[in-house]
């Protein structure tokens, strides 16, 4: 298991959706949005930059989580991988011990996050590239 870090080019971005209703109470009580916002940052780091968002418009698979590939995970065939329904720790610590390993394209996606993943729409992908 090899552990991979900004200096190796290997270093993977984590997009949470945090502005029109992913991360709310409103949408989603009883969740500890900030606390799971925090393990995430705290679990990734070394291997991942996790940036908040404004609205993926990709409110129906709300908490939406997008995980990017490294320079290094592109080149071997990577692409983002849009997540739904990250609404507990468990699934918080599989994101961070996937970026660990290399995410997107230099390791295939867990099983338990394959289940949780989906095609974002068009609106949704050109949003996000801004």
């Amino acid at each position: 298991m090899t552990a991979y870090s900004r200096s190796s080019g290997a270093t993977c971005i984590v997009r949470v959706c945090r502005d029109c209703c992913c991360g709310t109470e409103a949408k989603h009580p009883g969740v500890d949005h900030d606390g799971l916002l925090s393990r995430l940052e705290t679990g990734a780091q070394g291997h991942a930059r996790v940036l908040r968002s404004a609205c993926l418009l990709a409110c129906d698979e709300s908490n939406v989580v997008v995980v990017t590939p490294s320079a290094v995970g592109r080149r071997a065939g990577g692409r983002p991988a849009w997540l739904r329904s990250v609404l507990d720790e468990e699934t918080v610590d599989e994101i961070t011990e996937w970026v660990a390993l290399g995410g997107p394209g230099v390791v295939a996606v867990p099983a338990s996050l394959e289940l949780r993943a989906f095609a974002p729409s068009r609106l949704s992908l050109s949003w996000a590239s801004l």
